[in-house]
């Protein structure tokens, strides 16, 4: 009896190091299964930005050592010119006050625009910054008419039925001012179309996907570049994202399954009696607030 009872501690010593390794491996195989079954967490895809024909990454294998860049890649010295404060304020004052010119133009003019013009101002969108240098945009330039009357035809018939069913009374009625609707005249007369497509991945040399971080940022953004390109050689154009028309446009384009149709843009100079809306754009102290 009293050999057991110098033992006890000793056994229920034994017994928590048991139920402690028990819990343990439970826990274990828990996280493992919650890990296993958790999506794989991607910080570079914007919620707000996401649609459902985004290419999930993790449908296929993503080489994860190894996105195409070399390991070490070369840094170069760089310089900027620097302008006096007052070049600066009158440097920032003209630029302004041109790309305050620019607007959305849908009465455009078929007259010939250089193609060497339209190469130009498509190099000058690819210096855009994008995420990790992968530079996921596919400028597509179509100027054949009969592809351009095709691209019309497909765009027409899905925006009646945006105008007429998918939109809703509220957005139809904001555009009524814009006089804006489903006919798209544009599309043909215009000497160019420039279809930007986002690349939602890319492939690397042994044929696994590469990943292309914030795609649709770093394409939206050259897109901008783009639009102060054109308004810098004096050609307009108005931003249109056809809604229901991006699969169909992909195909007839022959573009691959990993790009996506982001922006059009009809391109070239305005009609003679090319009018606009009467628009003002909203005073600094409304869109910029200083801590």
């Amino acid at each position: 009896m009293a050999l057991f009872s110098s033992l006890t501690p000793v056994f229920i010593a034994i017994i928590c190091v048991l139920i402690g390794v028990i819990l343990k491996k439970s826990n274990g195989e828990k996280e493992k299964c919650e890990t296993k079954s958790k999506p794989l967490s991607h910080p570079w895809v914007d919620e707000d930005l996401k649609d459902g024909t985004d290419h999930h990454l993790e449908e296929e294998e993503v080489d994860e050592e190894w996105q195409g860049l070399e390991e070490n890649v070369a840094h170069v010295p760089f310089f900027v010119e620097r302008y006096p404060e007052a070049e600066m304020i009158k440097r920032s004052q003209m630029f302004y006050d041109f790309l305050n010119k620019r607007r959305s133009v849908r009465f455009l003019s078929d007259e010939p625009v250089p193609r060497e013009v339209i190469d130009n101002v498509i190099r000058t969108a690819g210096t855009s910054p994008s995420g990790a240098h992968t530079e996921p945009w596919t400028f597509v330039v179509v100027q054949d008419p009969d592809l351009k009357h095709k691209i019309r035809e497909i765009v027409e018939e899905e925006e009646e039925i945006n105008y007429k069913k998918r939109m809703g009374d509220r957005w139809v009625n904001d555009l009524k001012r814009l006089r804006t609707n489903w006919i798209k005249e544009y599309l043909d007369t215009a000497p160019y179309l420039i279809l930007i497509f986002k690349q939602v991945y890319g492939r690397l040399p042994n044929g696994k996907k590469k990943t292309h971080y914030y795609n649709e940022i770093s394409v939206s953004i050259a897109c901008g570049i783009l639009l102060a390109a054109l308004q810098n050689v004096g050609l307009c154009t108005v931003t249109s994202t056809p809604l229901n028309c991006g699969p169909q446009l992909r195909v007839l384009l022959q573009r691959p399954a990993n790009e996506k149709l982001l922006l059009l843009l009809p391109v070239g100079y305005p009609k003679k009696d090319a009018t606009v809306p009467a628009l003002t754009r909203k005073p600094l102290e409304d869109i910029m607030v200083v801590m």
